[in-house]
């Protein structure tokens, strides 16, 4: 049986802790296997047609904007300083389980994705359903599920 090698790893990062668990192990799995890190961060558009003023929303937009940039930033600061540079930031706008079981593993060539087992609280899963349970039904590679360390 050939050994698996993943050259393209996607990982999506929120804030929380467990996307942050996932993106600091992608980072091992990246230099086992000579591979490069996608890191990438979804600013969900949903948020704007409920509000119903434009300027308002811009506004969000633009903050939600910012905090990723500073989120992808900080996973590059991390890898630099754990001597890792083969890593790229994706900054994205729509569903994040779109673009992570979808959209980025095709554009980018993504032979595995890593999630973190959860980022959302209890009632926001039980609303919308995981990203990572419809990343693992939905990836056209294989998944990588980070569970939360004890």
């Amino acid at each position: 049986m050939e050994s698996q090698e993943y050259k393209n790893i996607l990982v999506g990062v929120d804030g929380s802790d467990q996307a942050q668990q996932a993106f600091v192990k992608s980072i091992e799995v990246a230099r086992r296997n000579n591979g490069k890190v996608y890191v990438a961060n979804v600013v969900q558009q949903q948020i704007t047609p409920m509000l119903g003023y434009g300027e308002i929303n811009q506004s969000i937009m633009d903050q939600e904007t910012e905090s990723a940039k500073e989120l992808l930033e900080t996973c590059k600061t991390y890898a630099r300083e754990h001597d890792f540079t083969n890593i790229e930031g994706i900054l994205t706008y729509g569903s994040a389980k779109q673009a992570m079981a979808r959209d980025l593993p095709k554009k980018y060539h993504i032979d595995l994705v890593m999630v973190g087992q959860s980022g959302l609280n209890a009632v926001e899963r039980f609303m919308t359903g995981s990203v990572a349970s419809y990343v693992i039904r939905q990836a056209p590679c294989d998944v990588l599920v980070v569970s939360e360390e004890a």
